[in-house]
């Protein structure tokens, strides 16, 4: 270790808990990092500063104005950037003596176990459950600790899955998804911004403490924190032998995508072009508008996205909603579904097709797109 490394890390010497040995190991470490969002900004950070010696970034999203809120990675001048040059910026002016592994890329089946493969420990910073299902697999498959974190509105919270060292794994917490609609993901419930820079601080402690052999980690334990009401609780976790991943008789060997298991809770939606889901293009509503076509237009997000932006003539029916309010839908007209990106949409006419709805479409890429490619003066969220 250099003169300017010991100076650096002259506040982890003077733990006896950790020390020249300890720092050490920190140094010969590497650690990977899935998503450059918000728990993944203060993971990184703290997991950079401390001196880990290798840290891997996986991210294939650009830096959005809504982003900045929490996601501290990133400044103004990165908006429509890569997530993962301002990110690689930012780590390397906090520690240029760590070196980073930049992932630009989606964390899917095909290529998890090879990013994961090279890694001691996986922090997973993800906010939805098609990828928490898949990096928990893989870690498990590669005996590879998954520090989970999660978030939503007011609440975070945290734990270490590591069957390999005795805890349950995150499908042992979780063996199935929630049903549609009754978890919002951060873009239609909210997060309060220094809620991930908690949470995500807890996975790099967590970390840390697993790569320096200190403390005791949230191996079967999980750590949930109220911040409205600055309250801590913990649970217990524990094994199911009847896991299909890592119980006795696993039924899942092998990485699989979760899009279609978990499409009712995770932020991850079908291709519209797989023939299932009826789609149309942002210009393709506009179209229909100025002609005076006769459908309507559903929009399905949150109250508060409405008063951000909306289009004209559409009709607000929120997603958690849309099962008690049927009624006010005409089964014999078109109806043209719309949300912020296109994902919730997507639930929507799933759910109305289960009602018996047929005349169904989904706006692709949703208000977002429709700011970008129709009214450019629409404000942005």
């Amino acid at each position: 270790m250099t003169r300017g490394e010991l100076a650096r890390y002259a506040r982890h010497l003077a733990l006896p808990e950790i020390g020249l040995e300890g720092q050490a190991r920190l140094k010969a470490a590497s650690v990977l990092c899935i998503g450059a969002g918000g728990l993944g900004s203060s993971a990184a950070l703290y997991l950079a500063a401390a001196g880990v010696g290798r840290l891997g970034l996986v991210d294939a999203d650009t830096v959005d104005a809504s982003n900045l809120q929490r996601q501290v990675l990133h400044g103004t001048r990165d908006v429509g950037r890569k997530k993962l040059l301002s990110a690689r910026d930012r780590l390397h002016d906090v520690n240029p003596h760590v070196e980073l592994d930049l992932h630009d890329t989606f964390f899917r089946a095909g290529n998890a176990m090879e990013i994961a493969r090279g890694y001691d420990v996986v922090v997973d910073g993800t906010d939805n459950f098609p990828t928490r299902y898949l990096s928990n697999d893989v870690c498990v498959f590669l005996k590879k600790p998954n520090v989970y974190g999660s978030i939503l509105r007011f609440e975070g919270q945290c734990s270490v899955f590591a069957p390999h060292l005795g805890g349950p794994c995150y499908r042992c917490m979780l063996p199935e998804p929630p049903p549609p609609g009754s978890v919002p993901g951060c873009a239609e419930g909210g997060v309060l911004g220094v809620l991930p820079g908690l949470v995500g601080v807890w996975q790099a402690l967590e970390a840390l403490k697993l790569i320096a052999g200190v403390g005791e980690p949230l191996v079967g334990r999980l750590a949930h924190f109220d911040a409205l009401r600055f309250k801590f609780r913990e649970f217990k976790l524990r094994r199911d032998p009847q896991c299909p991943v890592c119980g006795e008789h696993p039924s899942i060997t092998a990485p699989v995508d979760y899009d279609q298991f978990c499409l009712g809770a995770g932020n991850a939606a079908p291709s519209a072009g797989n023939g299932e889901i009826p789609s149309f293009s942002v210009a393709e509503l506009k179209r229909k508008l100025d002609a005076g076509e006769p459908f309507d237009l559903v929009d399905v997000r949150e109250p508060f996205e409405w008063e951000i932006c909306s289009i004209p003539g559409a009709r607000r029916i929120p997603l958690g909603e849309i099962p008690a309010r049927l009624a006010e839908l005409d089964r014999a007209r078109e109806i043209a579904l719309l949300c912020k990106s296109g994902v919730r949409s997507v639930k929507a006419l799933r759910i109305l097709r289960e009602a018996g709805f047929s005349r169904l479409w989904n706006v692709e890429g949703g208000i977002s797109a429709w700011a970008r490619e129709v009214d450019s003066g629409m404000a942005r969220y």
